[in-house]
């Protein structure tokens, strides 16, 4: 059984549904960012933690593969051309999509006010528009790899999801039949409940 300590309003949601997906029981301590819980396991007191046997595994994207490669589920074998294209995948969304969400919500909430460049966030929205049109090209069937749901998925549908919280441009066709559909899968649902 794995520890989950995080918020479903963050990261930790990427987590929760990832082990949905796969069928693995796991508790969650609800805590947020910089909370004397997250520093307990992380030092630098970001969330999801993912606790196993005693040990902390960090950072959304990483905790992912772990687990998916530890339940062979939801990835392609390491060493095998489709598990390079997934690992790509996987960069794009982060680069293309993840680091610009969370760079909005730095200059938002995160940072101290002092430090907060308001005006980079209409910068942020023309470049996601741009990678939406990149996402769409990448889209090989149901999934971004076809017919296998991987890793890739769930960081791209949460970034999607999170881009809509954030008011960033919505996307049509292919994109938002792709992010309607992922969001709609039950595990997903299951794991925004938990």
């Amino acid at each position: 059984m794995y520890t989950v300590i995080g918020s479903v309003r963050s990261r930790a949601l990427r987590v929760l549904w990832m082990l949905e997906e796969i069928g693995q029981r796991y508790d969650r301590i609800d805590a947020g960012p910089q909370s004397e819980e997250a520093r307990r396991h992380n030092p630098s007191g970001k969330i999801p933690v993912l606790l196993v046997d005693g040990t902390a595994v960090t950072d959304s994207t990483a905790i992912l593969q772990f687990l998916a490669d530890r339940h062979n589920a939801l990835t392609f074998p390491a060493g095998t051309l489709e598990r390079a294209r997934q690992d790509g995948a996987t960069h794009f969304v982060l680069d293309e999509m993840d680091a610009l969400l969370w760079t909005a919500a730095r200059h938002s909430f995160a940072l101290p006010e002092e430090h907060r460049v308001p005006e980079v966030k209409e910068s942020l929205r023309w470049e996601y528009t741009r990678s939406l049109d990149r996402l769409a090209a990448r889209i090989a069937g149901p999934f971004l790899m076809g017919d296998t749901m991987t890793v890739p998925d769930i960081v791209a549908a949460h970034c999607l999801s999170w881009a809509r919280a954030a008011k960033f441009p919505e996307p049509d066709g292919a994109v938002a039949d792709y992010r309607d559909r992922m969001l709609g899968r039950p595990a997903f649902r299951r794991a925004l409940g938990s």
